[in-house]
């Protein structure tokens, strides 16, 4: 009995040792696996797997009124490589050869763009197709590296279009902070000016998702069945309010100049039909990477291609604001419409210094209307003395001057609109003299505007006192057929009477019908045009010339603004530089062919009055 017992005590005995190696054997076989073995069998754990890739959309056509598209895309492939199949020495190695990049800059690129190491990561865009072909004929060599075709951005490079088109490019770190958008990521293309960046949100789209099996070496093994694609939702289609042939007309105008700008609205609604700065830059170029040489060109370039003129150029504007000056003394009641001051004699003196007319021989004796068409400086320097530099300031303000259009387009500059509070910051209490409202009210000194600006206070004047907001975008249609209608919105109101505003436009009228005005070489026999002609001095050279014009002036429907950088006088350049282009968006609407006879043509040089 007691040997039966012992010999079952030594079966247990047994038994516990054997469940106890059988233990220690697991937990060596568990560590080996987990801990020892973990890196290798990670490794062929994933040589078979499901690759998530990135569905990017279609970002939105951008076309003109007419529907001639002004922003389009075309196919490209992006060169991308996944980071957890790398192999070292051998694929930032051969890909760096292949795509004429230096292995630093292809690291840098992972490190940045990196979601997950095991999703793709862009390097570089726009690749050749001849680097596809290789990519997919030899891809034991380039192990991690996958391409997959995109669409880039394709820019009318004709239109000269860049100050509101904007262009495209990589989000970077420091907007992906500011951007709440939990889709973006790093390299993602997103906008970074113009229209492009305003209206990022609608056109980017929403990126989808698809799942691709591969194999160890790397082959495409084909969708992977067992999970939903989640497809990508196109971006938005936007139509603007441009004109692409009054655009190109615009644009062809300027490049016979150094640099200068242009906008062409439509008074009844705000509307821009053009906008063109000169010199500009093809946005195309920032579709892709930009060559280190290139972009060192184009950012030291002394003509500034990069500068927006129309929103970002500030100007003093010269004569085209003497509607203010005269609008605010018949306002006040400083003067009245046949009101007359001592006659220019071809200046103004005050204290010990003369204030000179630009027409030395003077002007003799006028009223507010004849002081507009001939652009009088001796009439306004006495009008500015009597309203003062508070009061003109006010009614400079009310005018739009000294803060943003509220464009739908980033940034905008605000310009200036210097009064008391300004000139005893700059200067030091009453260490000013009054003497500089003369300069304010003829639109020189520090008073600067935008040539948008400008143009929307001539909207006001063509249009009865009443300014919309300019506005570029008229319709928005997303992919599942809603569209939003963009509806003209009223900024203000000039503030003059009715009274006030047909002297005004009296004044504008005479500029190009009057016998004496100073871009009378304007007037034809098609339809009716009224202006202002300016001439701004410029402490860096030549002076600028600016024309501002309305037409036809009986029920007026387009106002075009120029300014022409150190080009001189703005009756002599400016003037009829925007004659051309009224006459190419005039003869259209009327059905005519330009004329031949050039008699009447505004592309004949002013002579005679020069302002």
């Amino acid at each position: 009995m007691d040997q039966f017992k012992l010999s079952i005590d030594k079966r247990e005995k047994l038994s516990y040792i054997f469940l106890v190696l059988l233990f220690i054997t697991l937990l060596f076989g568990l560590v080996k696996l987990q801990i020892v073995e973990h890196t290798v069998l990670a490794k062929q754990s994933e040589n078979n797997r499901i690759r998530v890739v990135s569905i990017i959309p279609r970002r939105g056509i951008v076309s003109d009124r007419n529907g001639q598209v002004i922003i389009d895309n075309r196919p490209s492939y992006t060169v991308s490589v996944v980071p957890s199949e790398i192999v070292k020495g051998k694929t930032i190695e051969n890909l760096s050869e292949l795509i004429s990049l230096d292995t630093t800059q292809i690291r840098k690129r992972i490190r940045r763009n990196m979601i997950s190491k095991y999703q793709p990561t862009p390097v570089k865009r726009d690749i050749s197709f001849e680097v596809v072909a290789i990519l997919e004929e030899q891809y034991k060599k380039f192990p991690g590296v996958v391409y997959q075709m995109e669409r880039v951005r394709q820019y009318n490079r004709q239109l000269g279009a860049e100050t509101y088109t904007g262009y495209v490019g990589e989000v970077s770190e420091n907007e992906l902070n500011k951007i709440t958008d939990a889709e973006l990521h790093l390299g993602s293309i997103i906008g970074k000016k113009g229209i492009e960046k305003k209206y990022d949100n609608v056109l980017r789209g929403r990126e989808g998702t698809k799942y691709i099996e591969i194999t160890a070496s790397g082959q495409l093994v084909g969708e992977y069945a067992g999970k939903s694609i989640i497809p990508a939702d196109p971006g938005a289609n936007i139509t603007l309010s441009i004109d692409n042939d009054l655009q190109i007309a615009c644009t062809q105008a300027l490049d016979t100049f150094c640099c200068g700008a242009i906008v062409a609205m439509d008074p009844r609604n705000g509307e821009i039909l053009a906008m063109t700065s000169y010199p500009g830059y093809d946005a195309n170029i920032f579709s892709s990477v930009i060559p280190e040489s290139l972009w060192n060109e184009i950012r030291d370039d002394t003509t500034h291609p990069l500068l927006n003129r129309p929103l970002k150029g500030l100007y003093p504007p010269g004569s085209t604001v003497k509607f203010v000056g005269v609008g605010a003394g018949l306002e006040e009641g400083v003067i009245s419409e046949n009101s007359k001051f001592k006659p220019c004699i071809g200046g103004y003196q005050f204290g010990n210094r003369f204030f000179g007319c630009w027409k030395e021989s003077g002007h003799g004796s006028l009223n507010a209307v004849h002081t507009l068409e001939q652009s009088c400086d001796t009439y306004m320097y006495q009008l500015g003395l009597k309203l003062g530099i508070d009061k003109l300031s006010e009614y400079y303000q009310a005018c739009g001057f000294g803060f943003k259009t509220d464009v739908d387009l980033p940034q905008e500059a605000s310009g200036l609109n210097p009064n008391t509070t300004y000139y005893d910051k700059r200067y030091g209490k009453r260490k000013w003299t009054i003497g500089l409202v003369l300069n304010n009210v003829i639109g020189q000194g520090e008073l600067l505007v935008t040539p948008l600006q400008l143009a929307r206070f001539f909207c006001g004047l063509a249009n009865d006192g009443i300014v919309y907001r300019p506005h570029i975008v008229k319709k928005i249609e997303f992919f599942d057929q809603q569209e939003i209608l963009i509806q003209p919105e009223v900024a203000f109101t000039l503030p003059f009477s009715k009274n006030t505003m047909r002297i005004l436009k009296e004044g504008l009228t005479m500029v190009v019908e009057g016998e004496h005005g100073t871009a009378k070489r304007l007037k034809n026999k098609y339809y009716t045009i009224g202006g202002k002609t300016g001439t701004a001095e410029n402490s860096h050279g030549e002076n600028h010339s600016w024309f501002g014009a309305v037409a036809p002036l009986e029920n007026p429907e387009i106002i075009v603004i120029a300014i022409v950088e150190n080009a001189g006088h703005g009756s002599e350049v400016a003037a009829p530089l925007v004659g051309q282009i009224i006459e190419s968006y005039m003869m259209k609407k009327l059905g005519l062919q330009t004329p031949e006879d050039k008699t009447d043509s505004t592309n004949i040089a002013l002579v005679g009055e020069t302002e």
